[in-house]
């Protein structure tokens, strides 16, 4: 079935797209991470498949999600910017590591935009799994009330004024603890 309606005007055709009407009871999440250092291959593959090392915890949270949720998966790359996981990506050398780099990717990307516009309405939760200096970065992007942090203690008074959970960054990425906890957030939605 399409999720076209063909408008007719004048004798000829016209495509319309329709946006898609969530269902009672389905939840959409969008889970938000940063690139590895350790790259899993030197073939073209999607940015999941890519990165291994850190990153490997977050994806073990994100086939945890697609068991009670539909998961959408987002990777802020040290060349691309922010894309969705599932893109095909090469190898590259410019992985950031410090507030600097995060900083010259924004500039050369605009990953805050990117995330600003991919988080307007759609999804139930935001999960976002980056470095404290990142987070400074994208944090003006993301909307109130729906987010999960899981970052540095220091944004545990923002993410409560602003409506978010605060989970504290143990682990590589998320931890085990968290990653149970957030499942249970997701499903209870």
């Amino acid at each position: 079935m399409s999720d076209e309606i063909p408008l007719v005007c004048g004798g000829a055709s016209k495509v319309q797209p329709v946006a898609y009407q969530k269902k009672e009871g389905e939840r959409f999440v969008l889970v938000i991470t940063n690139d590895s250092t350790v790259f899993t291959t030197k073939r073209w593959v999607s940015a999941e498949e890519m990165f291994g090392g850190r990153l490997t915890e977050v994806k073990n949270l994100v086939h945890s999600l697609t068991e009670v949720s539909n998961v959408s998966f987002g990777i802020i790359s040290g060349k691309y910017g922010f894309i969705p996981a599932n893109y095909v990506v090469m190898p590259y050398d410019n992985v950031p590591e410090c507030k600097e780099d995060y900083e010259e990717l924004q500039e050369r990307t605009d990953y805050a935009e990117k995330i600003r516009y991919v988080c307007q309405n759609f999804f139930d939760r935001i999960i976002v799994c980056v470095p404290k200096d990142m987070f400074a970065i994208i944090k003006g992007s993301l909307p109130d009330g729906k987010v999960i942090a899981v970052t540095n203690a220091c944004y545990e008074a923002e993410c409560a004024e602003r409506g978010w959970t605060y989970l504290p960054r143990v682990g590589a990425r998320v931890g085990k603890e968290n990653a149970e906890r957030i499942k249970g957030i997701v499903e209870s939605l």
